[in-house]
């Protein structure tokens, strides 16, 4: 009883900071009394939530244009002057990362890409150098780690437990590493979860609660959100509609069986399509770019891979009903016209009542972008006070 009673101011000052979180990350720069206005709450008690957030880095002050007075303004803003946050994408082949504002405005010149380790060891000490240099060369202090792992991810443990394509982070708990080697806050967002926030924090949802992600690219996965949250089962497996077996004795997937969805209807299969039919391995920005170019055609290995690809769509449509359903993939820079042959497939063999009240559109975000946008979310969902 005691320590429940004690720990309510503490839990009071955690939710009138993310109070003012909030209205900053909806309504921009404002003033104190604008903030006060906003949150509804008392001065003293924005005045003491606002002491503490810019002692974190999480806030900065500065001094607006000058008012009708002549008098410049102090106004807050989210942290980005002085502070950064980092978002990194684990996958194959490469790995990237870049820093951002608290405000998810990201920083182009920061970006970095790095070949993928064939060890967990040198993942971790590669990405930790990574970071300590992006740190060291800004002058600013890092705030936190967002990041966008593929495979199957234990929210509850925060392991990875089976990634096909980057096997390195099989069976090991990457943010709680990372945070205990940075000392700095890290949240894993599993890759479709990740583009999920970053469509609705930057791309086509922002006014959007319910909604599904498809993300065909290097392997296949899928993301929902629903009433604004995750759909993450009860373990954080759901969503893994790329290992549905689709081919008997097909080729073999990076989970261990053969013919999994994510063989046949993925970027990856259509470049290993290609790769085979021209005989030189190609990565799928390379077919883009000679596709672009006119350098090379790809039309039946398009038309097949598609075909698969409808499965997935209409899985999706029939099972979850969203509202709109986003796909991820490069196959769209390919050929323009991909999209309405999908759609229109789509239709055709999904339940009528589920697809007239969706939308199947491309996705906008990226996983870089659904780094940033799940390391805010973590910062301003969990805050502590460290005043």
């Amino acid at each position: 009883m005691n320590r429940s009673v004690s720990m309510h101011p503490k839990l009071l000052s955690q939710m009138n900071e993310r109070a003012v979180l909030r209205v900053l990350q909806a309504h921009g720069p404002s003033s104190r009394a604008e903030v006060t206005r906003l949150a509804g709450v008392t001065r003293p008690t924005i005045s003491k939530a606002v002491s503490s957030l810019l002692k974190s880095g999480l806030l900065e002050e500065f001094d607006a244009p000058e008012n009708s007075r002549g008098r410049p303004a102090k106004k807050l803003r989210l942290g980005g002057e002085t502070s950064q946050i980092v978002g990194l994408v684990i996958d194959s082949p490469t790995c990237r990362l870049i820093t951002s504002g608290l405000d998810g405005s990201m920083r182009s010149t920061t970006q970095r890409e790095f070949e993928t380790p064939d060890t967990y060891e040198e993942l971790l000490s590669t990405i930790i150098n990574e970071i300590s240099n992006l740190s060291s060369n800004t002058h600013m202090r890092t705030l936190g780690v967002g990041v966008s792992l593929p495979g199957l991810f234990d929210y509850r443990e925060g392991r990875s437990i089976l990634s096909p394509n980057v096997p390195a982070l099989n069976d090991h708990c990457l943010a709680k590493d990372l945070s205990s080697e940075l000392n700095l806050e890290c949240t894993v967002l599993q890759e479709s979860d990740a583009l999920c926030l970053a469509e609705r924090h930057f791309g086509l949802a922002t006014d959007l609660d319910d909604f599904a992600m498809l993300d065909t690219s290097t392997g296949i996965g899928l993301g929902v959100l629903i009433g604004g949250r995750l759909l993450k089962g009860s373990c954080g497996l759901a969503g893994e509609i790329g290992h549905l077996p689709m081919v008997p004795d097909g080729i073999k997937c990076g989970c261990g069986r053969s013919g999994c969805l994510e063989t046949v209807a993925s970027d990856t299969a259509l470049t290993r399509l290609v790769s085979q039919r021209i005989g030189r391995n190609l990565d799928v920005n390379q077919v883009v770019k000679r596709v672009q170019t006119n350098e090379l055609t790809v039309t039946t290995e398009l038309d097949q891979v598609s075909r698969q690809l409808v499965f997935a769509l209409v899985t999706t449509v029939n099972l979850f009903n969203p509202q709109t359903l986003f796909v991820h993939s490069r196959m769209f820079d390919l050929d323009e016209s991909l999209l309405d042959r999908l759609i229109e497939q789509t239709a055709a063999m999904s339940l009528d009542p589920s697809f007239r009240h969706c939308q199947i559109r491309r996705a906008r975000g990226s996983k870089l972008e659904g780094a940033i946008a799940g390391i805010i979310e973590h910062l301003t969902n969990s805050r502590v006070s460290t005043a």
